[in-house]
């Protein structure tokens, strides 16, 4: 079995069954999830509705290297990611990163290393609907501040 799980999908996640599948084997010690949601604000306006869309082999690839960057940096026993697309609504579950490592340090590092890099380099496009009418989602400078860091 691989130590990697990347999807990308219309259809919502069961976090549970990632947490199991990801913390399974007896030697994690840590394990980390973080989901994202469709909010209800966004630069001041209520926001209806999400639509994401992405290039399928170009998306993949880029999280396939973003996981495996972050798996030469921390020890990982484990990595899931998983990115919904299509049209979400507020509350939706967009995002779901995790990982599962010996301790939690690499858990809690890797974890936001993955989510920040998948905020600049992976390939989604993204457009809401909000009570002012449609707009694309432009990147934003504090992202790629995050992604500095590392």
């Amino acid at each position: 079995m691989s130590d990697i799980f990347i999807a990308v999908q219309t259809q919502p996640f069961d976090q549970n069954a990632v947490y199991r599948w990801l913390s399974e084997q007896n030697s994690v010690g840590a394990t980390t999830i973080f989901v994202g949601k469709v909010r209800e604000m966004n630069l001041g306006d209520k926001v209806s509705s999400l639509y994401l869309e992405h290039y399928p082999a170009m998306t993949e690839k880029a999280l396939q290297e973003i996981v495996i960057e972050a798996k030469q940096r921390w020890n990982l026993q484990r990595v899931a990611i998983i990115h919904r697309v299509g049209l979400l609504h507020t509350g939706d579950e967009i995002v779901l990163v995790g990982v599962s490592t010996a301790h939690r340090g690499d858990a809690y590092s890797a974890n936001e290393f993955i989510m920040d890099y998948l905020k600049t380099k992976a390939p989604f496009w993204k457009k809401e609907q909000t009570e002012q009418g449609e707009r694309w989602i432009e990147e934003r400078n504090s992202d790629h501040i995050a992604a500095e860091k590392w």
